[in-house]
């Protein structure tokens, strides 16, 4: 396997892809992307044990707001809408716009949605469902008349790198803490996890067999390793987190591997707009809730999207992405869609940089990822059995992968080295990539202007980094 994927490569969507191929060739561009289609399937799959987590973290998350009466099965109803909701964002993002980036219920967002919107402000979850189906459908118009290419297009190329190099360094943040390397500490905030427990020696199992096997060159190493670890896992009980509320050991299947799928019936299509100003003013109920989702998961999937594409190799000698607006409109789209189904903010996965590691290139990359969300309605409980200790090692190495590009980064000028720093450690140590990219832009921005480079940026970006300050002044 080739892991210098930062080369540029060409739009899979250009009539110069070869005719003569079949038809999944021909309307992906698979050939033209350098790519197979055996390896954007095995791509697909990564990107989708990466992240298969969210099967049953996103239900644990919002079941503690969605509470319906006389309704026993509420958990299984959330499984079935996420599944359905990182399915059809998927879908959607790699047969229309036919990049190799999977959606899913995001975390942050979902935990935004029900420990501050319904548990918190005390909106209904139903109204909570109004306030993210009016964001998605801002995303999807300001990206149809291209105010979110504007934008990409507006932020410097230091920033740009930058922001990839965040996104790696949030996965390995995340891969540490998924493995328990890291854990929380009331004295020093983080610490050291304890190196004799089975999570730590099981990622660390999974993290070096996968880097032999890269260094190896061998085809699949990121998916080779997760598939290791996670029959290590299996064949010796080991305590690990499965998405549950503790470290348990491995059980078995229980009554099976399968699952019967059902409609969330008693979540879809339940929004509630008029209980967004019910007790609070139109300003409170559909400006400070609306606009929080909309800005948060705003700069957070453009930032992803914006990371994803430039270690894929798609960004041209300017920076900009291909088929922006058609990208940027999917993310939007996945949005609504959710809400209808029932669940929070669907967006972009920083976890598709496993994939694309992998090689994936193509949308048949996200479709294949779609694909088997579809396929865990039916095998949510063989879902269960991928720890997330043997998922860690894919996102650790991922992160460090994407860590190259700050090499660019005119490190000697202060005016180009803070905000990039900035931009890099904002994304771990505040657990939002939203922050990152916010905090890069208001420190470039107040730099340039104040140090007479203001030309050296656009007006677009002043105006982004005010908005931003307002925000944070305003929502916080």
């Amino acid at each position: 396997m080739t892991t210098d994927t930062s080369r540029p490569v060409a739009d899979p969507t250009e009539p110069s892809a070869p005719k003569r191929r079949g038809l999944l060739d021909r309307y992906f561009g698979i050939s033209a992307a350098g790519s197979t289609l055996p390896r954007e399937i095995r791509a697909g799959l990564t990107t989708f044990l990466a992240m298969s987590y969210i099967v049953f973290v996103n239900p644990d998350v919002l079941s503690n707001a969605i509470v319906i009466p006389g309704v026993d099965n509420v958990f299984t109803q959330l499984i079935m809408t996420t599944c359905l909701a990182a399915a059809i964002g998927s879908l959607v993002m790699g047969l229309i716009a036919r990049y190799p980036f999977a959606q899913a219920p995001g975390m942050g967002l979902n935990a935004f949605f029900a420990f501050t919107v319904v548990i918190g402000m005390g909106y209904s979850w139903e109204s909570a469902l109004a306030a993210v189906f009016i964001s998605g459908v801002l995303f999807v118009v300001l990206s149809v008349v291209g105010a979110r290419r504007a934008i990409v297009q507006a932020l410097p190329l230091t920033l740009k790198l930058a922001i990839t190099a965040g996104i790696g360094a949030f996965l390995a943040f995340l891969g540490m803490k998924n493995a328990e390397i890291i854990v929380a500490d009331e004295a020093t905030f983080l610490a050291l996890g304890d190196m004799r427990s089975a999570p730590v020696w099981l990622a660390l199992l999974g993290l070096m067999l996968t880097a032999v096997l890269m260094k190896l060159k061998v085809t699949g190493a990121i998916l080779w390793g997760i598939l290791a670890a996670t029959a290590v896992a299996i064949l010796t009980g080991a305590a690990v987190y499965t998405g549950e509320e503790g470290l348990v050991p491995f059980q078995g299947f229980g009554d099976g591997v399968l699952g019967l799928p059902m409609w969330p019936s008693d979540l879809a299509f339940q929004l509630d707009f008029a209980g967004l100003m019910n007790g609070e003013s139109l300003i409170v109920g559909m400006v400070t809730v609306v606009l929080t989702f909309f800005v948060v998961d705003f700069f957070d999937a453009t930032g992803t999207l914006t990371g994803l594409a430039q270690r894929a190799g798609y960004l041209d000698e300017h920076g900009n992405m291909p088929r922006a607006k058609t990208v940027f409109s999917m993310d939007g789209l996945a949005a609504i869609t959710g809400a209808l189904l029932g669940t929070s903010t669907t967006t972009a996965y920083v976890e598709s940089a496993a994939g694309v590691e992998e090689g994936g290139r193509t949308g048949m990359t996200a479709v294949t990822t779609g694909g088997l969300f579809l396929a865990a309605m039916f095998f949510w409980p063989l879902i269960g059995a991928v720890p997330s200790a043997a998922t860690a090692p894919a996102l650790i190495l991922v992160g460090a992968l994407m860590m190259g590009g700050v090499k660019d980064v005119a490190w000697g000028d202060i005016g180009e080295s803070l905000p990039a720093f900035l931009t890099v450690v904002a994304m771990p140590f505040t657990f939002s990539i939203a922050n990152g990219v916010s905090l890069g832009i208001i420190s470039y921005a107040v730099i340039k202007l104040f140090s007479g480079k203001a030309k050296q940026a656009s007006w677009l970006l002043y105006l982004l980094a005010a908005l931003l300050l307002a925000r944070y002044i305003w929502l916080s």
